[in-house]
């Protein structure tokens, strides 16, 4: 393992060592799972890929409607509302 040194405010620092406590773990442990957790789900995808993704789904969904690309913001609006 390597030390490191990392600066923490006081809710920060409270709110972990309440979490070790209620687990049984040392706050320590606690920060390596979540540094574990953010390493884990971080999804960045580059361009290339997005691309590829935006392009796989163009027509895999229909809404019925033959007008959406001159009333898109009609549709939005009745969707989300105001």
């Amino acid at each position: 393992m390597v030390r490191t040194q990392i600066q923490l405010t006081e809710e920060q620092v409270m709110a972990l060592k309440k979490i070790a406590l209620s687990r049984h773990l040392s706050v320590a442990e606690i920060i390596r799972q979540a540094v574990d957790t953010v390493i884990r789900t971080d999804t960045v995808v580059d361009i290339e890929e997005r691309r590829k993704r935006a392009i796989d789904i163009v027509g895999r969904f229909s809404s019925g409607k033959r007008d959406i690309s001159r009333k898109h913001d009609t549709y939005l609006v009745e969707a989300f509302g105001k």
